[in-house]
Formats: C-alpha cells, sequence, structure tokens
C-alpha cells in the first residue's frame, strides 16, 4: 500500500516498442495472490524482435506463445475486463510496471483512449508508478533491467517477457525492496 492506494503490478506485451502504433497481445496484472491476465489478437504485424523476445506468432488469424495456440479477446473485452478487475480493489489503485513511464502507461493511454475507455480508467487508477527510477534512486548497480534485478535481488531466473511473469517478478522485487512512500512517490505519475 502506498498513501492508501493498492499497488497493482502490470505489465503489456506488444507487437514492437513503437508506443505510438503496436498492438497490446497480453495483458497482465497480479496483486498479492490475485492475478489478472489476457491475451489479445493484434490487428498489426510482430515485428522480428517482438516475435523473437516474446515468442508470439501470429498464423492463420489465431495468436501462438511459443509454437502453442491461446485463446484471445477482442482489445475492448480485454481492456473492460482490467478495468473490471481494477475496481475489485480498494480504489484507487496505483499501476506499478518496469519503464511505466516510457513504455506500458503511454501503450495503455492510447489503447484506452482509441476505444473510448479512459475516462472509465481514470476512476479506478490513479496514477503508475514507474520501478525503473525507483530502482536507480535506490541502489547501485550495473544494470537496472528487470531480468538483471531479479537474479541480483531474488536470486533467481524466470519466462522474463512473459506479461504475467514480468508483472509477478516485479511484485517480488517491490516487497524486497520496501520502499518508502516517499521514495514511491518521486516515481508516481499521474493517469
Amino acid at each position: 500500500m502506498s498513501q492508501n492506494r493498492t499497488i497493482i503490478f502490470f505489465d503489456l506485451e506488444t507487437t514492437g516498442l513503437d508506443t505510438t502504433v503496436c498492438h497490446i497481445i497480453q495483458l497482465s496484472a497480479v496483486s498479492g495472490e490475485r492475478v489478472f491476465n489476457v491475451y489479445t489478437l493484434p490487428g498489426r504485424e510482430l515485428t522480428e524482435s517482438a516475435k523473437r523476445v516474446t515468442g508470439f506468432t501470429v498464423s492463420d488469424g489465431e495468436l501462438f506463445l511459443k509454437g502453442t495456440p491461446v485463446n484471445t479477446v477482442p482489445l475492448a473485452d480485454a481492456l473492460a475486463s482490467f478495468i473490471a478487475f481494477l475496481r475489485s480493489f480498494r480504489s484507487p489503485v496505483l499501476l506499478a510496471a518496469h519503464s511505466a513511464m516510457r513504455f506500458d502507461a503511454p501503450v495503455l493511454r492510447r489503447v484506452l483512449q482509441q476505444l473510448g475507455l479512459l475516462q472509465e480508467f481514470k476512476q479506478v487508477a490513479s496514477g503508475f508508478l514507474d520501478t525503473f527510477p525507483l530502482s536507480k534512486n535506490l541502489f547501485r548497480l550495473d544494470s537496472y533491467s528487470q531480468e538483471n534485478m531479479v537474479r541480483h535481488f531474488l536470486k533467481k531466473t524466470y519466462d522474463a517477457h512473459n506479461a504475467v511473469e514480468d508483472a509477478t517478478m516485479l511484485q517480488e522485487l517491490f516487497n524486497k525492496w520496501r520502499p518508502s512512500a516517499r521514495s514511491i512517490s518521486k516515481v508516481t505519475y499521474p493517469v
């Protein structure tokens, strides 16, 4: 909890890194033991880099993760379900992601705006907590990649670039760090 806000750790997997045009493929969030995870069929081709990093491919109108088909829902349904998940917590919630302000927040905001869901989203989410600058403020490390920090602080490896795993590991890191409310406030941004 931060200033009476529930922190929900989330991650997106997308068709590429251009926040102005990429499509969401996977949206996941965790808070405590509660997990939200949904896949969407992108309307845009994945970049070769995205395919390589995430393991997602699209073939004949179906989404595959490492060669296995996954069930998808339309993006509007996925986002409505995400908002409902957020609403199930004591509001307002704070959404935490690693590099939230460089990547996850701009993509999420853009897509919510395009689908006419941004105002509804703002009713349940008060802001974004970016754990990338938080980690830089708290520690002196050679690398601030989430994978490196999981190895360093938690002494484990995980299936990086799977949104559920990324969100889960970020929650574990945050709980290990136990940052102060002041440290958190320095890296919290409005929706």
